[in-house]
């Protein structure tokens, strides 16, 4: 009889080892979804793992784990505050729109004046534009006991709608012969988030990642609300007594996770994405959910893990092209990860036994 028996305490080593577990797995399983479709399943994981890094045309791919990454860690770092201290914010896709819509319109309300003060004008207002959307379920959290899981995810799709509403409608290019879309951020200087170093991929987006990974580091092992936060998530009941403020956490977790969203959101726009469309969007939000339990919840955790999954953009991409992989079968690619890493966390507090359970 094969069973599951609680370990005293939780395992360290599996919880690190885990995720190295769960890449494994996805890419073994990973090569036999692409066996079953008829690809070459080692090719296959080559191509999405090896060619952006060392590949032909590497020089062309690598900044582009800058780009892809940049948001992911971004959205991933602010989410991975509140999952530390039990508060699921489930609903980033939907900040990251807003944030991008509030920074596009804050630029284009100023077209066609060029003025250095622009940009960072719509950082703010991207900012603020996500911790908005945030502010909305945390408010109904601590007010009247709503499950912030369900208000931040309906959210999402209230964004998607307003989104398609600013495309076809106030922020539509009336330059553009009647297609849906803004102005094209990308040819207004001011409003452009441009490289900061020619053909590197590095721009404020991926600055702004680095600078949030550093701010959690400290955040968490130097400040007192680093602790509140954790040991709220490792033992709510010791949070109580020690003087933690739930709502306070709360609207804090909440509006930083929104507020970094936001803040993806607007570099993307301004800068990779180019405008607001209806399509603008492409699931970073529910991504980077996989990338902080990747990364352990840990910023550095997360920095690498945001890395990875943009490494399995970035490869499907070429799959996709190359080998003629569907784009649903890197979805479930990537979708894996989450689930080994889900599955394997459970041996982080459970051991399987073999043999007849002891009778008391």
């Amino acid at each position: 009889m094969i069973r599951l028996e609680k370990r005293p305490q939780a395992s360290q080593a599996f919880s690190w080892a885990a995720p190295i577990l769960a890449v494994l797995a996805t890419m073994f399983f990973g090569g036999l979804l692409f066996a079953a479709l008829g690809k070459d399943p080692l090719a296959s994981i080559e191509t999405i793992f090896w060619e952006p890094l060392f590949g032909d045309f590497a020089f062309y791919y690598r900044p582009q784990l800058l780009i892809k990454g940049a948001p992911l860690v971004l959205i991933a770092i602010g989410l991975s505050l509140g999952f530390k201290a039990g508060i699921w914010n489930i609903g980033a896709e939907g900040q990251y729109i807003m944030g991008a819509i509030f920074g596009a319109a804050t630029g284009l309300a100023f077209y066609p004046t060029e003025s250095f003060m622009i940009f960072p004008l719509m950082i703010l207002a991207g900012a603020l534009g996500g911790w908005i959307w945030a502010m909305i379920p945390a408010l109904l959290k601590v007010k009247f006991g709503t499950n912030e899981i369900l208000v931040s995810l309906m959210l999402v799709y209230v964004a998607e709608q307003f989104l398609s509403s600013m495309a076809l409608g106030l922020l539509k290019n009336p330059e553009g012969f009647g297609f849906p879309g803004s102005r094209n951020l990308q040819q207004y200087a001011s409003a452009h988030n441009a490289e900061l170093i020619a053909g590197s991929g590095m721009h404020w987006g991926v600055v702004a990642a680095f600078v949030a990974v550093i701010f959690a580091y400290v955040l968490l092992a130097r400040h007192r609300l680093g602790f509140a936060i954790r040991v709220t998530g490792e033992a709510p009941r010791a949070a109580k007594f020690s003087g933690v403020n739930p709502t306070r956490l709360v609207l804090f977790c909440m509006g930083m996770s929104g507020l970094l969203a936001g803040l993806a959101g607007m570099f993307e726009v301004a800068g990779p994405a180019g405008q607001i469309t209806i399509d603008f969007n492409v699931g970073y939000g529910f991504t980077a959910i996989i990338v902080a339990f990747l990364g352990r919840l840990h910023p550095i955790g997360i920095l690498l893990a945001g890395g990875l999954m943009a490494l399995t953009y970035i490869g499907g991409d070429i799959a996709q092209s190359q080998l003629g992989l569907p784009a649903a079968a890197i979805q479930v690619f990537q979708g894996m990860l989450l689930f080994f890493l889900l599955a394997f966390d459970l041996f982080t507090n459970y051991r399987l036994r073999i043999g007849r359970a002891e009778v008391a």
